[in-house]
């Protein structure tokens, strides 16, 4: 087994020649550059140094040590250090580094991240969570897949495209936010500050699939559209009495019986464009020939009972089906021996672009039936984006890019996430954003916000040949 600190990796630095190929863009239609060994050392390097800073919500929090670590490096890479700006919100930060291009009136190329992390506990771990290492290949640390190791790498990539001497013609700015695991009030902050920009390539999101138990690529995803995050809180309460005089009106039963009929209740299934096609192109990848399927006749008919019934008993298939909503959190009572006053749960659902926040709620609140249970939307920080259009140049220059990574026969799926990302915030304010990460995983190895978080070395030369490809063409 071989074993690789963040220490090891600093006598590799030192060999980065900032020149090494120059000339590699001397004009439009020169083919991109092939990273270096020296290059790929830097990006895992800069990976680790992020990784070993614990930027975790609540006082130690460090993002703004991470912002510094990627202010540095992009300043010794030839941004003027009024060009990185670092600006402190609370207990976090946000970084936005612009690089001019040669017309100022093309509307800037953004490339979007954040430098936050989940919380992560030694006791619960294998190894460090912040202390990050290599172990046959394979990065060990907080934020291996969410997304120190993603943002290292497009922030090199950057850098080297300079090296290389690449002169963008659009602008790009690399702008990284400092609460999207939690809050997101950075998130909303920076999508303001750059509603003007043309478009928006988000590393937190999309991604490729290994073979299982192999480096062998399968098929790519990106995310041009994502599902919108609420919580709403159910309550009842009652004036209790002593427990041993039970009655009917019991906060803690009536709280139950609500539960139950949310947990038993299915959304009405759903479908547009990104999700019809991810569909379709999907379903040669499941092994399972029901399975397959069931996908492609859901593509061709979303209300196929028997083919809907299949695809969400799948959890990684329910959510692009339709809203999801599910119980995540539960309290009440007060005392051992009294009959509860009070009784309450949170529902986190993840609702179909098209639909408020509102109308989710009423439908919960019909599915309920009953005034006795008060629900309150108690969202933090989430909106409900509309869907962004398919550009047709960021689509064949991501496609592009991702084959000159991994290869031709990469197949390229367009996904719908369940989850949250940045992107909605600027998706909210008209600017297309596209969630695109060039790392690829084995199934078996999704630890994102959990223990023993991992991405595979693999990853490192592919993902800077995608920016490599993918930023110039999206910006000359």
């Amino acid at each position: 087994m071989t074993r690789r600190t963040l220490s090891h990796r600093a006598s590799a630095i030192l060999a980065y020649a900032p020149m090494l190929g120059a000339t590699a863009f001397a004009s439009p239609a020169s083919a991109a550059p092939q990273p270096t060994a020296a290059e790929e050392s830097q990006a895992l390097d800069l990976a680790m140094k992020e990784i070993a800073i614990r930027s975790v919500r609540g006082e130690a929090n460090r993002t703004a040590d991470v912002a510094a670590l990627v202010r540095d490096r992009l300043i010794a890479g030839g941004w003027a250090p009024s060009d990185v700006m670092i600006t402190r919100r609370g207990e976090t930060a946000t970084l936005v580094a612009s690089w001019a291009g040669s017309d100022p009136k093309l509307k800037p190329l953004v490339l979007s991240g954040h430098m936050d992390v989940v919380e992560a506990k030694r006791a619960d771990w294998q190894r460090d969570p912040f202390g990050p290492v290599v172990e046959d290949g394979v990065l060990y640390g907080r934020g291996a897949t969410d997304m120190k190791f993603d943002g290292a790498l497009m922030v090199s990539a950057v850098i080297d495209l300079r090296a290389h001497g690449y002169h963008p013609r659009r602008g790009i700015v690399i702008a990284f936010s400092g609460d999207e695991e939690t809050a997101m009030a950075t998130s909303a902050a920076l999508a303001e500050e750059l509603k003007g920009a043309d478009l928006v390539i988000n590393a937190d999101g999309g991604g490729g699939t290994f073979a299982d138990g192999t480096d062998k690529p399968l098929y790519w995803l990106w995310d041009g559209n994502e599902k919108a995050y609420a919580d709403y809180q159910l309550e009842v309460t009652n004036p209790g009495g002593h427990s041993s005089e039970p009655r009917a009106e019991n906060a803690i039963v009536q709280l139950a019986q609500a539960l139950v009929k949310i947990g038993a209740y299915q959304f009405p299934p759903e479908q547009n464009e990104l999700t019809k096609l991810g569909f379709e192109r999907a379903a040669p990848f499941e092994a399972d020939p029901a399975k397959a399927a069931a996908m492609r006749a859901f593509a061709a008919n979303p209300h196929d009972a028997a083919a809907l019934a299949i695809v969400r008993a799948e959890p990684d298939l329910v959510g692009k089906t339709g809203t999801t909503c599910v119980a995540t959190m539960l309290s009440g009572g007060h005392a051992e021996n009294a009959l509860p006053q009070r009784a309450r749960a949170n529902i986190n659902c993840r609702i179909f672009p098209g639909y408020t926040r509102a109308e989710i709620m009423a439908q919960l609140k019909a599915v309920i039936g009953s005034d006795v249970v008060k629900i309150t939307d108690v969202t933090d920080g989430s909106i409900t984006p509309p869907v962004t259009p398919l550009r047709a140049d960021y689509v064949a220059a991501a496609e592009q890019a991702i084959r000159a990574a991994w290869g031709k026969d990469i197949a390229v799926i367009p996904n719908q996430a369940s989850g949250g990302s940045d992107s909605m915030f600027y998706r909210a304010l008209g600017v297309p954003a596209y969630n695109a990460s060039p790392v690829f995983t084995r199934r078996d190895e999704r630890f994102s916000h959990g223990l023993n978080e991992r991405v595979r070395l693999v990853n490192v030369k592919p993902a800077l040949t995608f920016y490599f490809n993918l930023i110039p063409d999206l910006t000359k």
